[in-house]
């Protein structure tokens, strides 16, 4: 489960899964980048900012090293919706995702994960994309493979 929530997305996970799952609107993804350790506003300056972009206006910086480039999940990439009657909740996972020989260089340590809602993939804009989860996630690359192993529990949930 997520360190925390974006204000922008409580109420929305559910909807968005849905979207990319649905390819409404077409290209529509969950991205998932690598945040750099050096930095990084408290919770609770990160939680009310409105976009990608508004992520990184400030100290914080997602990750340059090489090989950590940013990953989609789209309508065929396996977000998997539960809906539990039982527990009153929807749980939304995805799989795990391996960055592949990432180096020790650019912005060095790696401290967090951040997912977003990108609407249109294609317009390569990071103002469009709307911050959904932040998770801990320490490492400090060694030149090979990261895998950033999504909790049992997933990675959103709505209750």
């Amino acid at each position: 489960m997520p360190d925390f929530v974006f204000n922008r997305a409580k109420g929305r996970g559910t909807e968005w899964a849905e979207r990319i799952n649905g390819n409404d609107p077409p290209n529509s993804v969950l991205l998932i980048a690598l945040v750099a350790a050096t930095g990084v506003q408290e919770d609770a300056v990160l939680k009310d900012l409105d976009s990608f972009e508004a992520l990184v206006a400030g100290a914080t910086n997602f990750a340059t090293n090489t090989g950590s480039t940013r990953k989609s999940i789209d309508n065929a990439g396996g977000i998997t919706i539960t809906y539990d009657d039982t527990n009153d909740r929807v749980d939304t996972d995805c799989p795990d995702q391996t960055w592949t020989a990432v180096a020790n260089d650019g912005t060095g340590a790696i401290s967090d994960i951040a997912t977003g809602y990108d609407s249109d993939s294609t317009g390569g804009n990071d103002g469009n994309v709307l911050p959904w989860t932040f998770h801990d996630f320490s490492v400090t690359p060694d030149g090979s493979d990261i895998t950033a192993q999504i909790a049992t529990a997933g990675f959103f949930r709505a209750s």
